[in-house]
């Protein structure tokens, strides 16, 4: 299906290098990463036009990240070349569980926004913004970004998904407020079970949901991802409601929760539900199409998590998945 709306759908925050072991104790691959950047190379391979805001250095990782975007399609006009080296993760899998990450950012380039670097970042032609992860809490940036959040809603939808990573956001006093307040701006939320139980110990799944969308100020859509048991999803028209993850024999979950993201966006954007003049619209849509743009999202995580590495499909390949 043709996308109708020209606008771009724009994506702030980290790129990073994942230095994934392919064994215990063997040699590391260099692959291009971090959560922002994973969902920004997600939308443009599903044909959604996107741009970038990072802050990437010149060092060779950075060429390296740079060279990814552009080759995925991604618009990276808006991303400032940085003095600071490249972030990078050590990503291992062990025991079949889920991915641990050993993350090096002290003095990387991610962080370092300053409030005038993003005053000049234009939003005029942008449909949705996406922030997340770890560059919407670490200092000093955080705050810059959390304003042009703050400053898209003007003009744009705004989604969030926190990718708590507990290593190193335990370390910041303030981090947990700065997700609470960041999922009060955004109209769309995604988050795991896993980032839910670092919030909100205990907290469950299906009334954390209910409660992101209640009343006026309530966000429009609420995703709790599951892992293999697929999703709780929430809006205004819809009660929380589980959706079973699409089937797939597991090769890497690396990547899966922002290709998850990309088709939910995609999703929207090609539904023509996304800029803050549609806001009204997204909050009335009904159940039956949230649900269908989440089970799309579904088949997307699925193919990703079914090759190596933050991999996402392009549009034909999740034409091309079979509905569950």
């Amino acid at each position: 299906m043709q996308i109708p709306d020209a606008r771009v759908v724009a994506v702030a925050g980290e790129a990073i290098i994942d230095l994934v072991a392919e064994k215990s104790g063997g040699p590391y691959l260099a692959l291009p990463g971090g959560s922002p950047a994973n969902v920004a190379v997600g939308l443009a391979r599903l044909g959604v036009p996107t741009r970038m805001i990072a802050r990437i250095g010149e060092d060779p990782f950075g060429r390296t990240l740079r060279a990814h975007l552009v080759r995925n399609g991604v618009d990276t006009r808006a991303v400032a070349p940085a003095a600071e080296p490249s972030s990078v993760a050590f990503v291992h899998h062990e025991g079949g569980g889920p991915p641990s990450y050993d993350l090096r950012l002290e003095g990387t380039a991610d962080w370092q926004w300053t409030a005038e670097e993003l005053a000049r970042v234009p939003l005029g032609d942008v449909a949705a913004l996406h922030v997340g992860s770890l560059a919407m809490v670490m200092p000093p940036g955080a705050e810059a970004l959390a304003g042009l959040a703050r400053r898209a809603r003007e003009t744009a939808t705004v989604s969030y998904d926190p990718n708590c990573r507990p290593d190193v956001m335990d370390r910041l006093p303030d981090a947990r407020s700065r997700v609470e307040t960041l999922m009060r701006t955004a109209d769309i939320v995604k988050i795991s079970d896993a980032d839910l139980e670092w919030l909100r110990p205990g907290g469950d799944p299906r009334r954390f949901a209910a409660e992101l969308v209640e009343g006026a100020g309530g966000v429009s859509v609420a995703i709790v991802t599951l892992g293999a048991d697929g999703a709780l999803v929430a809006a205004p028209r819809l009660p929380p409601v589980h959706l079973p993850a699409s089937p797939v024999e597991v090769v890497d979950t690396v990547g899966a929760g922002d290709s998850y993201m990309s088709a939910v966006l995609a999703g929207l954007h090609e539904r023509g539900l996304l800029g803050a003049e549609r806001r009204h619209a997204l909050r009335s849509a009904s159940g039956s199409v949230i649900m269908e743009v989440c089970a799309e999202a579904a088949r997307a995580s699925a193919i990703t998590c079914g090759r190596r590495g933050a991999d996402p499909p392009t549009r034909a390949e999740l034409a091309a998945a079979p509905a569950t």
